[in-house]
């Protein structure tokens, strides 16, 4: 079966990734653009740059997952598990929902409730996931994140940070 440039870009990506310095967790949107007929150049750039640093989480393997499953057999589907399998799987280091993550996100949970804020379960644990391995998170979700604390994130949509 023969896969996109992009898809080649990220299993690239994916196979240099043998738990070196992690620096970022990469969330289901950033995951997905390898995927897209015209993937963001920005993103596959960052993502190829920063092949040695890229993990994600358990959650976000959940709904790549979910979202694949869901879909009627058909050569979209076929395409879409190939790439979770080979590129993503196989490759990628994928970080667990664990105690530390459940109690830092608990404790985000109960700070953000007693504000009166309520992001999603998901949401929560992919950011704690991020937070208790000291990564930061790239997303294009920044709204959707940017009220958990001494979280880091980046958008690799928009422009690339200066840093990087």
């Amino acid at each position: 079966m023969k896969i996109s440039r992009a898809s080649e870009i990220a299993l690239e990506v994916a196979k240099s990734n043998w738990r070196n310095e992690m620096k970022y967790l990469v969330d289901t949107n950033v995951l997905s653009e390898g995927l897209k007929p015209s993937p963001d150049e920005k993103v596959m750039t960052m993502l190829q740059r920063h092949q040695d640093e890229i993990a994600t989480a358990a959650p976000v393997w959940h709904e790549l997952r979910y979202g694949c499953l869901r879909l009627p057999p058909s050569r979209k589907r076929e395409l879409l598990e190939a790439y979770l399998e080979d590129v993503v799987w196989r490759n990628l280091d994928i970080l667990p929902y664990d105690e530390r993550a459940a109690g830092w996100h608990a404790s985000e949970r109960a700070r953000l409730a007693s504000l009166g804020q309520t992001p999603s379960f998901v949401d929560g644990q992919i950011a704690a996931v991020a937070r208790v391995n000291a990564l930061v998170l790239v997303t294009r979700n920044l709204a959707d994140f940017s009220i958990f604390d001494d979280l880091e994130v980046q958008d690799w949509h928009k422009r690339a940070p200066a840093d990087s």
